[in-house]
């Protein structure tokens, strides 16, 4: 269990062993929240990028994504038009 106290301006530090297991560096957002009454400190960006990869999880199957290849034709195709 990790203690921190909330100063006057309401900052808190968070600390060492929990900026670790977040992977915390300075300028990082921290993410509260609320689940069952319990309120839980995640690394936003960290958070953002799962997300992200959860929400396009199987795209690349859907559009015949294999390999770098594929994704430079895809590029190619989107710079330089379809057929040219």
């Amino acid at each position: 269990m990790n203690l921190a106290k909330v100063s006057a301006n309401g900052q808190v530090t968070v600390p060492a062993a929990i900026r670790r297991r977040l992977q915390l560096k300075e300028g990082d957002k921290l993410l509260f929240i609320e689940h069952d009454g319990h309120i839980m400190i995640d690394n936003a960006s960290a958070t953002a990028i799962l997300r992200a990869q959860d929400a396009f999880a199987g795209a690349a199957k859907d559009f015949g994504v294999a390999g770098v290849d594929d994704v430079q034709n895809l590029i190619d195709e989107v710079r330089y038009g379809a057929g040219k």
